[in-house]
């Protein structure tokens, strides 16, 4: 197991080139870190700064994207209390050698899932895979975890999330803590009306993430 200064010590880190992007997208917050759980969180994944993955966990208590539509985990924030490592603690299942068979790295305001492939999602390992709530499917975007981040602070996920949007769903959103997430109903893979006409009512993260992952159960039986 590697210490602290064998992970943070690169002279090629990933955090300044995240800064550059995070700089020219709109309406992301920085929660700031906190240096203790940013060090226990890095630790506890034993990833360096040269990773986009590592620069996250490390520099920020997560990322609150298009005012907290998307969630980055990070090293956790009173205002977004789960960490990468914390949030995946009795969450992702783990392969023989113990390691998560995927890691939770990212989630949206719908309860959408997105998680690095460690081997229980299919071949392609090191892909950031999607769990959609109108599909209960894990679907790869075909991309690792730092084009993911460079992808989540483009204009592009305004396309890949245009038509689960209503008219004011911004200021909706905005008064949501990153543990927090909107359940929605009829469900979003049941057949039904637009988004802005179904019943959204406030859940904690958690527990959307428990109905998430049971509702998919029943419907692979």
């Amino acid at each position: 197991m590697r210490d602290l200064t064998e992970l943070t010590s690169t002279t090629d880190p990933a955090w300044p080139l995240i800064q550059q992007w995070l700089a020219d997208a709109p309406h992301v917050e920085v929660l700031p870190a906190n240096r203790e759980k940013a060090a226990a969180a890095l630790l506890a994944m034993q990833v360096t700064l040269r990773s986009a993955m590592g620069a996250v966990v490390y520099n920020s208590g997560g990322l609150l994207i298009h005012h907290g539509w998307l969630r980055m985990l990070g090293s956790g924030h009173d205002r977004m209390q789960r960490s990468v490592p914390g949030w995946n603690e009795g969450r992702a299942p783990l392969d023989e050698s113990g390691r998560p068979a995927f890691l939770l790295v990212a989630d949206d305001v719908l309860g959408g899932l997105f998680a690095v492939n460690g081997g229980a999602l299919g071949d392609a390992l090191g892909d950031v895979f999607y769990l959609a709530p109108d599909t209960l499917q894990w679907e790869s975007l075909s991309i690792g975890f730092s084009d993911f981040l460079a992808w989540a602070l483009s204009p592009r996920l305004d396309d890949f999330y245009r038509d689960w949007r209503w008219l004011g769903w911004e200021q909706e959103v905005a008064t949501l803590s990153g543990d927090q997430a909107l359940s929605v109903y009829p469900f979003l893979w049941a057949a039904g009306p637009s988004i802005a006409e179904r019943s959204r009512k406030i859940v904690p993260m958690e527990e959307l993430f428990e109905l998430t992952l049971d509702l998919q159960r029943q419907m692979a039986q």
